[in-house]
């Protein structure tokens, strides 16, 4: 092992290895002259050697950002070190070199050891083909590990849905915090006890500033954080009511076009698409990317251009002025606008099945909840659902869980889910897919989830311990808000284009592709009737809904 910085800077590290030391001596001057400041780059000569630089590495509790690994090697191939790399330090970045001859392997290393990228050799010019890449890994690198590091202190009961609620928002806004468990850390105990907190008044905020907030809700851990802005003027050129693919894209387009733009999101950016631990068929990243590392990229993106998101705000009503539309907001608020996009999104169908509505947040959650997943370690999990959303789940929550059960109502996964998951599925020893299954109640035990009683198409019943349940069933779309105003079919689904108009369009032209029932309102993604549920489309509808709105204003 060698590096040219000291150890005692315990700067995150680099580990490099090629069996090549020409290559090997390359890789590491490069690498050195862009991040060197930051990162300490450390160099091994074969797979074997590398694990041994990462296990002191971890054993002495130094941050491992990145293993980049050459594919020919003697000994370990450099796919056979990663996936040994991966188990001693799974958040660092995997980056494999090839030879334009093992591009195979290295898409085939992609499933194997999740590789997020594989570079040709030579890179040159390094400030085209290396610097680039690198730099991007780092950076989604970092914004990891800032969530691990410091921030806020979050203390409650795991089953608490109060507690699970604060989690949730501090994990999918990527606000830098700490889950502590009072039944499990003796620091959380111990915090308590200086603070002079009982646990009744649990769950409990400790702000970096010193502050203790006693059972705050996720509206006021918002405002004590500035998660939850304020808009900056009364009128806007575009306001968009959610913060999924659809209305990031639309915010990005709007405000690079010109347009004073504001997003309205709910909970979080990203929306259902930002709990999705792996989205892997999305155009242009081969590794695939998860849904909060597209929300980051989106928000940042739109902010950059100039948009404003409002976050942990939701839309009430609309209403309809003459040529005017003003959106009125949960916090009291209103945002008036000559157009509006409703990207509102949907959420999972709730189940009315015994026991369920009890033990919601108490072991039993509607989407993803990420927040969940290490909470989850060595312990039994059930998703319910056989959608891509429910394949994504169990694949992640298989990293953690001893057991992951799929409850599928279908008798086959093939007609609701992509091949490229079913075969991960299918390779994962520890996912259990049941066909012809459905959860017949929810049993508690405590005030928290103890097991699933689960019915088979055969009529019988089994009781199966179960520690968590994740829920991906049907899709409701968030649209109570509009009520009478915008005309939505029998689902509640917004109808568009030629269904508006068939559906009293007051205008003698005819709607736009994308335009609602109410001229200057338009819709996109999935809680537009008829939409295809894919992340693309709706990334396509909101951009797509930019262009007709710029129409719409010019037309005005």
């Amino acid at each position: 092992m060698s590096s040219d910085a000291p150890e005692r800077t315990r700067r995150p590290a680099i580990v490099a290895v090629d069996d090549e030391p020409a290559v090997l001596a390359a890789v590491a001057r490069d690498l050195r002259r862009r991040f060197g400041e930051k990162y300490r780059v450390l160099r091994a000569n074969s797979g074997e050697e590398a694990l041994e630089v990462v296990r002191e590495l971890v054993a002495r509790g130094d941050q491992v950002a990145m293993l980049i690994a050459d594919q020919r090697m003697p000994g370990l191939s450099g796919t056979e070190y990663l996936v040994e790399a991966r188990k001693l330090a799974p958040a660092a970045k995997r980056v494999l070199l090839t030879a334009y001859a093992d591009t195979s392997a290295a898409i085939t290393a992609i499933n194997e050891v999740a590789l997020d990228y594989y570079l040709l050799k030579p890179w040159d010019p390094p400030e085209e083909e290396l610097y680039p890449v690198v730099e991007d890994l780092l950076q989604t690198w970092e914004s990891g590990a800032a969530l691990e590091a410091g921030g806020v202190r979050v203390i409650g009961h795991r089953f608490s849905k109060p507690a699970h609620d604060l989690r949730d928002f501090l994990a999918r806004n990527r606000v830098p915090g700490r889950w502590l468990d009072v039944e499990r850390d003796g620091e959380a105990r111990e915090l308590l006890k200086v603070a002079g907190i009982a646990e009744d008044g649990l769950p409990v905020a400790l702000l970096e500033d010193g502050s203790v907030l006693e059972k705050p809700t996720v509206y006021e851990l918002a405002e004590r954080l500035g998660v939850a802005a304020q808009p900056a003027t009364d009128h806007y050129d575009l306001v968009i009511v959610g913060g999924g693919p659809a209305g990031l894209a639309a915010a990005v387009y709007g405000a690079s076009e010109g347009l004073s733009t504001v997003m309205v999101e709910r909970e979080a950016p990203g929306g259902q698409a930002g709990t999705s631990s792996r989205i892997e068929n999305y155009l242009g990243f081969p590794t695939g990317l998860s849904g909060s590392d597209l929300a980051r990229r989106a928000t940042d993106q739109a902010r950059r251009l100039g948009a404003e998101l409002l976050t942990v705000q939701d839309a009430v009503s609309l209403e309809v002025e003459g040529t005017g539309r003003l959106v009125r907001l949960s916090g009291g608020g209103a945002l008036s606008a000559n157009t509006v996009l409703i990207a509102s999104g949907v959420s999972y169908r709730k189940l009315d099945t015994p026991g369920f509505e009890e033990l919601t947040g108490a072991g039993v959650y509607y989407g993803a909840a990420l927040s969940e997943a290490r909470s989850c370690a060595q312990q039994r999990v059930v998703i319910i659902g056989g959608a891509n959303s429910a394949g994504q789940a169990a694949v992640y929550f298989s990293n953690w869980a001893a057991q992951v059960t799929m409850l599928v109502r279908a008798d086959s996964l093939t007609k609701s889910m992509s091949s490229y998951l079913i075969e991960q599925i299918a390779a994962l020893p520890n996912i259990d897919v049941r066909t012809g299954s459905v959860a017949a109640e929810a049993i508690g035990e405590d005030d928290h989830l103890k097991a699933m009683r689960i019915r088979h198409d055969d009529g019988t019943e089994t009781v199966e311990p179960t520690d968590a349940c994740f829920v991906f069933v049907g899709a409701a779309p968030r649209t109570q808000w509009l009520n009478d105003v915008i005309a939505r079919d029998e689902r509640g689904f917004i109808l568009a284009g030629a269904d508006a108009r068939a559906a009293g369009w007051p205008l003698k032209r005819d709607p736009y592709v994308l335009e609602t029932s109410v001229p200057g309102v338009f819709v996109a993604g999935d809680v537009r009737a008829r939409s295809i549920k894919r992340v693309a489309s709706a990334v396509g509808e909101g951009s797509m809904a930019v262009s007709l709105i710029h129409e719409y204003l010019a037309a005005a």
